[in-house]
């Protein structure tokens, strides 16, 4: 069991639960499988590795890996990705009554909230979770959990303007630069009337508010629809606009993975929280 003061876990004992029953439990493997885990050295706790088969954990505090993934063992938790539709706000209830989330947590037995925020005209991948804690680290600017969007743009982009937007460009509120820029289309939207239009994939870890619609127009390429498509490790994928679904248990172990790594690094405050 895991010891308050050090976070340490026990060897042996009658305290605690077995990990074989935990980790069956959490739907990672059967525990004769789980056992196969730990004699082949698979299976971490607290980051050491395990090696006896007895070993006992504390679920409520101590953090397992296998095969270097971290683990949810709290079944209570629930992870679902929502593919958020234009005109819907990130808010669980709407003070002016317009079109929010709850008509897509509804149907969940537990409290779900938004991590992070989608402005209203911005679709794309939003997570929902009643995890805090993990919602806390992914949704705050200060760990730099990258995300990627799709916007579509007035004007034919060139590669210069490609190559501004990841040197960094002036805003109000400071210098932004893109980790990653590339033109994905410079012929789409009406070009046949005249009006060209163009994609572009833009990568950010930066949480300020609106920032790639910011972004674009400091540039001289205002946004007509923007889409997120990617969030840490999460891909929106085929997962229609308005639909939901719960993520699978890689998905699951990399965003976690991701949250405690992040956890332990721990980085300073400094961004608003993200608002596309």
């Amino acid at each position: 069991m895991t010891d308050a003061t050090t976070g340490s876990v026990t060897q042996g004992g009658a305290e605690g639960v077995r990990l074989q029953k935990v980790l069956s439990a959490a739907g990672v493997a059967s525990r004769r499988v789980i056992e196969d885990y730990i004699v082949a050295g698979r299976i971490r706790v607290n980051g050491v590795v395990v090696s006896e088969l007895g070993r006992r954990i504390d679920p409520e505090k101590d953090l397992v890996d296998v095969d270097g993934t971290a683990v949810q063992l709290d079944v209570s938790k629930r992870y679902v990705m929502l593919n958020k539709p234009t005109g819907v706000v990130s808010s669980m209830r709407d003070e002016n009554g317009r079109p929010d989330l709850r008509r897509f947590t509804q149907d969940y037995e537990e409290r779900l909230y938004n991590v992070g925020r989608l402005d209203a005209e911005t679709s794309g991948l939003l997570l929902l979770t009643n995890d805090g804690e993990l919602a806390h680290v992914l949704a705050h600017p200060s760990f730099g959990v990258t995300k990627v969007y799709i916007a579509k743009v007035e004007g034919a982009v060139t590669a210069q303007t490609i190559a501004k937007l990841t040197k960094g460009v002036d805003l109000e509120d400071g210098p932004i630069a893109a980790d990653k820029a590339r033109l994905l289309d410079a012929s789409t939207g009406s070009a046949a009337r005249g009006k060209a239009a163009s994609l572009v994939e833009l990568t950010l870890h930066s949480g300020r508010n609106r920032i790639v619609r910011r972004m674009m127009a400091a540039v001289g390429h205002p946004v007509t629809e923007l889409v997120r498509r990617q969030f840490g490790p999460l891909h929106l994928g085929t997962l229609p606009a308005g639909k939901t679904r719960e993520l699978t248990k890689i998905e699951l172990g990399a965003l976690l993975t991701l949250s405690r790594r992040d956890t332990r690094a721990g980085t300073s405050d400094g961004e608003q929280q993200e608002n596309e």
